[in-house]
């Protein structure tokens, strides 16, 4: 969907988005990482599934939200990258724990 206008060059990260390595920036927003993905949505609504990408960019709307290193519903948009971290899409409604 999107891409970068510039080659990062040494200020190359590595993040794994759903298991898969992706080259990122340093300083750029989990949000920015996944737009420029193929598959650009963040998570699924809980209701009906449908899939929600970054919207706001700001942490207003909350359609960003998605797993970051094992912790649900991270504002993307508010979340700077950093080498090894692991962006996982979240699907539908969580599930409680007895």
């Amino acid at each position: 969907m999107f891409r970068k206008l510039h080659d990062p060059g040494k200020a190359a990260l590595t993040v794994y988005i759903d298991n898969l390595a992706v080259s990122a920036e340093a300083g750029e927003s989990v949000a920015a990482v996944l737009l420029r993905q193929e598959v650009g949505w963040s998570r699924t609504t809980p209701v009906n599934g449908s899939k929600r990408a970054p919207y706001c960019l700001m942490g207003v709307c909350f359609d960003c939200l998605a797993e970051v290193d094992g912790v649900a519903s991270v504002q993307t948009c508010l979340t700077t990258v950093r080498d090894g971290m692991r962006i996982a899409r979240q699907g539908g409604k969580r599930s409680l724990s007895a």
